[in-house]
């Protein structure tokens, strides 16, 4: 669906994860440190140029690979993007396949996540300040739509929406635990898309995941274990692909629409807590993410 609002001033945040690290032949790179309320974020920020798009890339395990999934500074990640004037992400990730249909090398655009982790800091709202949005509808579809189109030009195997199990880890799941998401009909397993996409919809920036399926879990007869190294082997071997999706997208995301989409001004009708008791060291601290609301 082609946007009707082009004269929005748009910029795409790319987040990428186990595997690519870096993105070639983007122009006027540059790395930026940037400083949050939250701490520090995975990396600095890539700045760059491409198609005469600017974009912010951040790699989500930080260059090298060196934070482990439940160590990522979700918050710090996102309110960097938000400070550098983020209004759009695609999420790159690496995930392990639930269904046989979705064989290693596939792509999968999700459209849903259930949430199993427990031991990260999920919401900017944790202080004084009570804000509760929507996760009905956790993806944009103006992006999947154009992450749907970029794959199908550069013929890549993928699939159109579908449910995202985010465990905790760092470990694989166990048998018993894959079998389980298996019953509950998901599609794929990873360990990073959640607080991330919590996070983002209360930044009030539209978010989009697409999944790169690397392994089978443990389910699959076949393929009774998952170790590191056929993690990487698929990786590696996406990585092309992924690099070349992120591309198309920068080219096109800003022709698809936006109209509708859950992620805009979500903060409108979100926040409870009365401004009587609102301090101004919490608004400081959330002034990134909601000064938009709060500075009403």
């Amino acid at each position: 669906m082609k946007n009707r609002n082009l004269g929005i001033k748009r910029k795409l945040g790319i987040i990428g994860g186990s595997g690519i690290y870096k993105i070639e032949g983007f122009e006027n790179t540059r790395w930026k440190k940037v400083e949050t309320p939250w701490g520090k974020p995975s990396d600095d920020i890539m700045l760059a140029k491409f198609y005469g798009n600017e974009i912010c890339f951040i790699p989500r395990h930080s260059r090298g690979h060196k934070i482990s999934p439940t160590n990522i500074n979700f918050r710090a990640n996102i309110d960097a993007l938000k400070q550098l004037g983020v209004t759009d992400i695609i999420s790159v990730s690496a995930v392990g396949s639930l269904k046989g249909e979705l064989s290693p090398g596939t792509f999968v655009i999700i459209d849903q996540f259930i949430d199993r982790t427990f031991s990260r800091s999920k919401t900017f709202f944790d202080e004084e300040i009570v804000a509760h949005v929507s996760m009905a509808k956790p993806t944009s579809s103006g992006l999947s739509e154009c992450c749907k189109e970029a794959l199908k030009k550069l013929n890549i195997k993928f699939q159109m929406g579908g449910t995202y199990v985010v465990m905790e880890g760092p470990q694989f799941s166990t048998f018993a635990e894959s079998n389980l998401y298996r019953s509950w009909k998901a599609d794929v397993i990873g360990m990073t898309n959640m607080p991330e996409a919590k996070l983002a919809r209360e930044a009030e920036i539209r978010y989009s995941t697409v999944a790169m399926v690397t392994d089978y879990d443990c389910w699959h007869s076949d393929h009774e274990e998952v170790d590191v190294a056929m993690v990487v082997k698929t990786l590696n071997e996406n990585a092309a692909n992924a690099q070349n999706m992120v591309k198309e997208v920068i080219k096109t995301f800003k022709y698809f629409s936006i109209d509708k989409d859950p992620a805009n001004n979500c903060l409108d009708t979100a926040i409870i807590t009365d401004k009587k008791f609102r301090s101004k060291k919490t608004i400081e601290k959330l002034k990134n993410i909601a000064g938009r609301v709060l500075k009403k």
